[in-house]
C-alpha cells in the first residue's frame, strides 16, 4: 500500500524515532498493537492523509488515544505518518503459538440459561457505533437500549450469531475475535485471529468460527465455544501462490465454509462436517478443502438462498460469474457494469421468479437480475451509487442508500412488485444515510445516520413515517438476531 502523496516530503527515519517515543508503548515497537490497534498499511488504508494526521495531533474521542498536537510540531506528525505508511520490513508471523498467547477468556463464565431482560431475545438488534468502538444492544420492539458494549477498534464485516442467537462473535480490521453473551449482556473473552483480518462466518452448529485473513495469508479456524485456535491454513492455490482472504461466508445447507480469494482465480469450500464435500482436493488439518479454479479472480459473492450457486463479481471485467456449487462448473455470466456490491444483495419472489438486485459502487444504479435465466431484468437509476440494500420477506419495499458522492443524504425506498422507487427520504439532510435493517416481522425499518453525532432512526416499514430517533455515534451496520440465524432473504449472509 502506497503512501499518500502529501506525505511524500515527510522523514520516516525520524517518523520511527518519535514513534519509538511516543506509540510504541501502546502500538508496540512492532507496530502490531498492544493495548491500541495496529498502525500497519494494511489496517490504516482508510485513514492516509488528512485523516492520520488529525488523529495523531487531535487524538481519538472516547478512547485511550491522546493527542499530539501540543507535544508535537506538524512536520514531527508527518514524519510518524510518513513512517507508519510503509510497509513491515517482513511478513511477521502469526501462527497458532503467537495467536493462543493472545487468548483472553473468561475461564469461569457460565452462560446465561435465561436473557436477562424481558426483551424477545429473537428480536434483538445490535448495532455498531464506530466512532468509539461501542455496540449497542436494542429491544426490536420497544426500541429501548438494553446494553452497550466496548468492541475491539474498527469491526468490519458484521457480527455473526450461534445458530440460538445466544451468542454474538466480531472481528476487528486487526485480527481481534471478541465473543459476548446477549443472554447474560456480558463478555466472554477475545483473541487475536490475524493482523489484518477482513470478515468472521460461523458453521452451521455454531462450533466453528473462521477468520478470513489478509495478513498474514491465511484462514484461522477457532473453537467457537472456547476461542482456542484449532488450525491455522495457509491460503495457496494450485500452483502454489498465497493469497489474501477477501471475505469467507458460511453455506449452512452444504455444511462448509466459502472463502472469496483476492489474489488467485480459484474459489474455495472448506468443510466443517464429516460428510458433506465432494470431491475435496486436499485436507488440511483434518479439515478438506475444495479447490474451485474460475477463470477471473472474483473477491465478492453472493448466494442463492439455497446455496446451490455462487455469483462472484469480477474486478477484471464488468462481469459475474454465476458458479454451480455442486458441479463447481461456472454456468452463467451476468453483465454488470459499474462495480457491482454483491455483498449486499437481496433476493425477493418477483412475476412468478426470484430475483436478485444489488448495488453499484461506480454508478448510480440497482441491477435486477433474473435468477433462473441470470438476464438483467431493470436497471434502477438511482441518485448516486449505493453500498447497501436490505429488505424483509413482509415489507414490499427494498431500501437502498447513496453512500458515495453529493446525495449521500438519501435512501431511495423500492416497490419490489413494480421495480420503481415510490419514496426518496432525506432523514438528515447533508449528512450520510446509510444500512437498512429490519426487525424480526419486518413492521420496522431502521436505517443510520453514519456520523460521529449520528442516529438509528426507526422506521415505520409500511407507512415510510419515522417513528424514534435513536442518538448514537457513527451508527454503522445494524444486525437483527431472526434475520441473521434464519439467513432471511432481505439481508446481507
Amino acid at each position: 500500500m502506497a503512501p499518500a502523496t502529501g506525505w511524500a516530503g515527510g522523514d520516516p527515519a525520524h517518523g520511527r524515532a518519535l514513534y519509538d517515543a511516543h506509540c510504541a508503548e501502546c502500538h508496540m515497537a512492532s507496530r502490531l498493537g498492544g493495548t491500541g490497534p495496529a498502525l500497519i498499511p494494511q489496517t490504516l488504508h482508510r485513514m492516509y492523509g488528512p485523516k492520520l494526521d488529525t488523529v495523531i495531533r487531535d487524538g481519538r474521542a472516547a478512547t485511550q488515544m491522546p493527542g499530539f498536537g501540543e507535544l508535537l510540531s506538524e512536520t514531527d506528525i508527518t514524519d510518524i505518518a510518513a513512517y507508519l505508511s510503509k510497509p513491515l520490513a517482513q511478513s511477521p508471523d502469526w501462527g497458532m503459538a503467537e495467536i493462543l498467547e493472545t487468548r483472553d477468556f473468561r475461564d469461569a463464565y457460565t452462560p446465561a440459561e435465561t436473557p436477562v431482560f424481558d426483551a424477545d431475545p429473537m428480536n434483538v438488534t445490535l448495532a455498531v457505533e464506530i466512532a468509539d468502538s461501542h455496540v449497542s444492544v436494542l429491544d426490536g420492539d420497544s426500541f429501548v437500549r438494553l446494553a452497550r458494549f466496548e468492541t475491539p477498534f474498527a469491526l468490519h464485516g458484521g457480527p455473526k450469531f450461534s445458530p440460538d442467537g445466544r451468542l454474538v462473535y466480531v472481528v476487528s480490521r486487526d485480527g481481534w475475535v471478541q465473543k459476548y453473551d446477549l443472554w447474560g449482556l456480558t463478555e466472554v473473552g477475545r483473541i487475536r485471529a490475524g493482523l489484518n483480518a477482513r470478515n468472521i462466518a460461523i458453521s452451521a452448529d455454531g462450533q466453528w468460527l473462521a477468520v478470513a485473513n489478509y495478513l498474514p495469508m491465511t484462514l484461522t479456524i477457532l473453537d467457537a465455544e472456547t476461542l482456542r485456535p484449532e488450525r491455522v491454513i495457509e491460503v495457496e492455490g494450485s500452483d502454489g501462490t498465497p493469497s489474501r482472504v477477501s471475505a469467507v461466508y458460511q453455506a449452512p445447507p452444504r455444511d462448509s465454509f466459502v472463502l472469496a480469494l483476492k489474489d488467485i482465480p480459484e474459489v474455495w469450500e472448506i468443510s466443517t462436517s464429516d460428510t458433506r464435500l465432494e470431491d475435496p482436493t486436499e485436507t488440511a488439518h483434518g479439515f478438506r478443502i475444495r479447490k474451485i479454479a474460475v477463470e477471473n479472480i472474483l473477491d465478492d459473492f453472493f448466494f442463492d438462498q439455497g446455496y446451490e450457486h455462487l455469483i462472484g463479481a469480477s474486478r477484471e471485467t464488468e462481469k459475474a460469474r454465476v458458479l454451480d456449487l455442486v458441479s463447481g462448473q461456472e454456468v452463467a455470466e451476468i453483465d454488470l457494469p459499474g462495480m457491482p456490491h454483491l455483498g449486499s444483495g437481496i433476493t425477493w419472489e418477483w412475476n412468478g421468479t426470484r430475483v436478485m438486485a444489488t448495488p453499484h459502487l461506480k454508478e448510480g444504479m440497482i441491477s435486477v437480475i433474473d435468477m433462473e435465466t441470470w438476464q438483467t431484468v431493470k436497471r434502477i437509476e438511482t441518485e448516486g451509487p449505493g453500498f447497501f440494500m436490505r429488505s424483509h420477506a413482509n415489507s414490499r419495499y427494498a431500501w437502498a442508500d447513496v453512500f458515495f458522492g453529493p446525495n449521500r443524504d438519501v435512501m431511495h425506498v423500492i416497490d419490489k412488485e413494480t421495480l420503481e422507487i415510490v419514496k426518496t427520504l432525506r432523514p438528515a439532510p447533508g449528512k450520510t444515510v446509510a444500512h437498512t435493517e429490519f426487525t424480526r416481522d419486518g413492521r420496522h425499518a431502521l436505517v443510520s445516520i453514519w456520523e460521529d453525532d449520528g442516529a438509528v432512526i426507526v422506521y415505520d416499514a409500511d407507512s415510510l413515517e419515522e417513528v424514534t430517533r435513536l442518538p448514537m455515534k457513527k451508527p454503522s451496520g445494524k444486525y437483527n438476531v431472526w434475520n441473521k440465524i434464519t439467513f432471511a432473504e432481505g439481508t446481507s449472509h
